[in-house]
């Protein structure tokens, strides 16, 4: 059973006290999600294509996953439940004899958006999560106008 989705991109990273906070959306309506310091890094670090000096965590499932076969196809932000977000990667697979398999995979937001900022997959919100989350749109064209510029912040992590 598949609910209705609309599609989003990552608009900002914003590091905050607490980790970063990831503005996810679209022309209609952009949200926030709020990820731990390091998922921040790697998801602006993969957004600017930059070099690093060792593999992390997300390269080496990105490695396994081209090992395997496997790409992700799409990532699905499908629930949200007391202020957590839930979210499916979905991974298509072919085998020796071309044989495709599609799988979901239960991760969390933070990093199925790391992991599609890296593969370039395309980011999906459930359209029942879209109409719950606030519209922050305002908040990040304020940020910008004032020259915050988020996701491009002169702050190096």
């Amino acid at each position: 059973m598949s609910k209705p989705v609309v599609e989003v991109q990552v608009r900002a990273v914003v590091p905050t006290t607490g980790g970063c906070a990831v503005f996810v959306g679209n022309d209609e309506k952009v949200f926030v999600i709020y990820v731990d310091q390091t998922v921040g890094q790697a998801i602006t670090m993969f957004m600017r294509g930059a070099q690093k000096e060792r593999p992390l965590t997300h390269d080496l499932m990105a490695n396994i996953l081209m090992a395997l076969g496997a790409r992700i196809e799409r990532i699905v932000i499908n629930d949200l439940k007391r202020g957590t977000y839930f979210a499916r990667m979905i991974l298509s697979a072919e085998n020796e004899l071309h044989q495709r398999k599609v799988v979901e995979i239960d991760a969390r937001p933070s990093d199925c958006i790391a992991m599609a900022a890296q593969q370039k997959a395309a980011i999906y919100v459930s359209r029942e999560v879209w109409e719950e989350v606030d519209d922050m749109a305002d908040v990040l064209r304020k940020m910008e106008e004032e020259g915050s510029s988020p996701g491009e912040s002169e702050e190096e992590f």
